[in-house]
């Protein structure tokens, strides 16, 4: 029997038990992953307290979407993978696990040297930042603001962006500000004083924001900030974008991302595979927690722990 994480019923971290549950069989078209990682995000835990809207739960629900391992079984309709191979996936409910089956076309081989926790820390971070930065046509002429810069959307951000060209800027604690300054982005203190510390840096301005943290602060100088509302992007406060007549990737937005966008998110994966492959991508790792400690995992989520937290099957 395989196990995993599960819940019957919206609440905090509580409410995860470790369950046994059948062995997972690869239908047509998917493989079944023998899970080594899986990635702990801030929408696990939104979902299971449902913050985020969320569906009646009518039979155990797993959490997590972002894992990576080795290949147990291959389906009907499956080409390029075969047993044993090692790989990442993204997108499937129910990563908290030590067995899943998974659609083939979110999972993609993992190149040797990278490690199932990293691969693990890829998923929901790199396809937002990527996605978002592709949204928002960044380019080599851009000054980007992002909001949040320490964490895992935000780290991804700023290498992609820098890898375009694009000067940033990246607003932090003093605690996380060598790490921001290690990726390229030039660390802003954030508090009292943000926009002025802003405009100092940035005399000529900045051209396009990227909000990670959804503070009001965050919101408010960006509006200050930047005139064309269209360059300004949330991924935290979506249900509030439309008011502010901002764009919002997700984070509680009632628009849906459009098929090219939820393109761009896979497409982020070997992408940045390749680069981690060719040691131009960082991923900053943070606890990781066994199995049976994932209400640990989301709750030290919850709380801002730094670097990517990790489940370990």
């Amino acid at each position: 029997m395989a196990k995993a994480i599960q819940y019957t019923e919206f609440g905090g971290p509580e409410v995860l038990t470790l369950n046994e549950i059948p062995d997972p069989e690869p239908g047509p078209g998917q493989v079944v992953i023998r899970v080594e990682a899986a990635g702990v995000n801030p929408i696990d835990w939104k979902l299971r307290e449902r913050i985020r809207p969320s569906a009646d739960i009518t039979k155990p629900r797993g959490t997590g979407t972002d894992g990576a391992g080795h290949i147990l079984a291959v389906g009907e309709d499956v080409d390029g993978f075969r047993p044993g191979d090692p790989v990442v996936f993204t997108g499937k409910m129910g990563a908290y696990a030590t067995a899943l089956a998974v659609p083939a076309e979110k999972v993609f081989a993992r190149p040797v040297g990278v490690s199932a926790a990293v691969g693990a820390a890829l998923g929901t971070p790199v396809g937002t930042a990527y996605q978002a930065l592709r949204s928002l046509a960044v380019r080599a002429d851009d000054t980007l603001l992002i909001h949040g810069a320490s964490g895992a959307v935000g780290q991804a951000a700023i290498q992609f962006a820098v890898l375009a060209g694009a000067r940033v800027l990246g607003t932090t604690s003093d605690a996380r500000a060598e790490r921001v300054a290690g990726l390229g982005a030039e660390p802003i203190a954030y508090g009292e004083g943000l926009v002025e510390r802003v405009r100092s840096a940035a005399p000529e301005g900045v051209t396009v924001i990227l909000d990670c943290a959804g503070t009001d602060e965050a919101l408010d100088a960006s509006l200050e900030l930047l005139a064309d509302r269209d360059r300004i992007a949330t991924i935290v406060r979506g249900a509030d974008a439309a008011g502010l007549g901002i764009r919002a990737f997700s984070g509680g937005s009632p628009e849906p991302l459009t098929p090219r966008q939820e393109a761009w998110r896979l497409e982020a994966i070997p992408v940045c595979l390749a680069l981690l492959a060719a040691g131009r991508f960082s991923v900053e790792l943070g606890e990781r927690y066994p199995l049976e400690r994932a209400a640990d995992a989301q709750r030290d989520s919850r709380a801002g722990a730094p670097g990517k937290l990790l489940v370990i099957p």
